[in-house]
């Protein structure tokens, strides 16, 4: 790879087209052996901690997942096998779009597979923040370039924070190499975090794995193992410039939010094409998996078309990886969703007899680019807003609190202690007050907190709820349903415009409280 590419890559100035929003804002049946009582309630235990919880006499319950367990004669496909897809259609001819309300230049772009910079071009706009409703709009044809290569960079269970993930020691490996992370600090939502820290939690919030994470730091700045690097990457380590987007924290979100974004959508059955810049849009190459196309699509976010070949090649970005962690593929779990996959009994998440209102149907678990896998459900009440509700949100499922903090309460069903296997639920915009400890045992039915505008971006007082399996987030609107007291939801093929229905009564999410948006246990 040439020397322009290698660590240091900041004589571009990369503008993203995606932007951090959180969202307004997740095992196994239950056996007879309740493995979270070997942890002490009221104990939060280091996700980045050295030491076994069990017992060497006690099966570990990860020997299911670990490929250092599969016997010899076991067979695995290797890299991760994906079906061939028809490549989509490119549209070759200009159209004209006429503005509607709420509309933007990068919604537009989107919906038409070209860049906003095509459009402003095509139109003679200077302001890509100004669009003026009913305003017609030529729309060119993208330029099509030569498909994207069929190299596999990493498996599924690379790119999510799931069972290959368990045993990653991220802070020793951080100290280990002795890079400029080692020694970083920030404030991040009013708290004091390590360079540790915020890779960390960006992992645990986005569902990203943080061997992932820190290969791209390092790809695209040398953080991980270097003091000596650019000046403009101690602000844009990523070198995502744009206002607003400096530190760490928020440019390791942006990486993990495009890494699901690819993800999510290759799962979802999308089949590109990438959107560059200049125009031009790539086809993905035949045969790649969902964790490959995720770290395409972050890359086609941050390079022009050309160089994003070299990087998404076998000598690219592959190489760092390699050379830091060896072969992706050596860890691979597969599947991380088995075949037969169920969800276990849930209920709906508030106290019998209470009245609250479906707000919204199926949409993103985290941030914009995660799996449609969350629902929303708020207190009944006429008042518009963040108020303060005393309505309290209860457990779905037995389990485990494993941490909160942000408006988040993370429950482990299967309750081994670790977010990355089994059933997990992501509770969010849980207040603060009362809302139950870490380390807490709940049953379903049993008291969560109160629904709030606490963590993320909210405009209403209400709780979002979203599964995953194996770290992976499972959609609301897929093969497998997500059933609460018998209500199954469903999609509308919009983000956040959906139903849930049980036997002939379907009930449609509306934003506010209405006369038919209301549910009851």
């Amino acid at each position: 790879m040439s020397q322009s590419f290698s660590h240091h890559r900041f004589n571009i100035v990369l503008i993203g087209l995606s932007f951090l929003i959180l969202v307004q804002a997740c095992a196994q049946p239950d056996s007879p052996d309740r493995s979270w009582q070997l942890h002490k309630p009221g104990v939060e235990k280091d996700p980045t901690a050295q030491s076994d919880p069990y017992p060497s006499a006690t099966p570990h319950p990860l020997t299911t997942y670990l490929p250092s367990t599969r016997r010899p004669n076991e067979h695995y496909l290797t890299p991760t096998p994906d079906i061939f897809r028809d490549q989509p259609t490119i549209r070759s001819e200009t159209e004209f779009y006429i503005v509607q309300p709420g509309d933007s230049l990068s919604v537009i772009a989107v919906r038409f597979n070209v860049s906003p910079q095509l459009i402003l071009a095509a139109n003679n706009l200077t302001n890509p923040d100004f669009l003026a409703v009913w305003q017609t709009l030529v729309i060119p044809p993208p330029i099509l370039q030569a498909p994207g290569p069929n190299f596999k960079i990493i498996p599924n269970s690379e790119l999510v924070y799931g069972p290959a993930g368990v045993f990653f020691d991220l802070r020793s490996e951080v100290t280990r190499r002795g890079g400029i992370l080692a020694h970083h600090t920030e404030e991040v939502e009013g708290k004091e975090l390590s360079g540790t820290g915020v890779v960390q939690l960006v992992a645990q919030r986005y569902s990203v794995n943080p061997r992932l994470l820190l290969a791209v730091l390092e790809y695209q700045s040398g953080w991980l193992t270097s003091h000596d690097v650019p000046a403009d990457s101690l602000r844009y380590p990523i070198g995502y410039i744009r206002s607003g987007w400096g530190g760490l924290f928020s440019q390791l979100s942006y990486v993990a939010n495009q890494l699901n974004t690819g993800y999510y959508r290759w799962r979802a059955g999308w089949d590109g094409p990438y959107v560059f810049s200049d125009g031009s849009v790539v086809v993905p190459g035949q045969g790649v998996n969902a964790g490959t196309v995720g770290v395409q699509y972050l890359f086609s976010q941050l390079y022009p078309v050309d160089a994003w070949r070299e990087v998404v090649g076998e000598n690219g970005f592959y190489h760092t990886y390699l050379s830091l962690f060896g072969n992706p593929f050596d860890r691979a779990v597969e599947p991380l969703l088995p075949a037969e996959l169920e969800q276990p009994p849930m209920q709906l998440p508030f106290e019998p007899g209470i009245i609250w209102s479906f707000t919204a149907g199926p949409h993103s678990a985290w941030d914009r680019g995660a799996a449609w896998g969350a629902l929303d459900f708020a207190p009944s009440s006429y008042a518009v807003g963040c108020i303060r509700s005393d309505e309290w949100v209860v457990a779905v499922a037995d389990g485990l609190v494993l941490r909160t903090g942000e408006g988040e309460v993370i429950l482990d069903i299967d309750g081994d202690g670790y977010e990355q296997t089994g059933w997990v639920l992501l509770y969010l915009h849980i207040e603060e007050r009362d809302r139950v400890k870490p380390g807490v045992v709940l049953q379903a039915g049993d008291r969560v907190g109160h629904p709030s505008c606490e963590g993320g971006i909210s405009t209403g007082t209400h709780v979002h709820l979203t599964r995953k399996y194996n770290g992976e987030w499972i959609p609301a609107d897929g093969p497998i349903p997500f059933v609460l007291d018998g209500w199954v939801s469903a999609g509308q093929g919009t983000e956040y415009n959906g139903t849930i229905s049980r036997g002939p009564i379907t009930i449609e999410a509306y934003y506010r409280r209405g006369s038919n948006n209301q549910i009851t246990r």
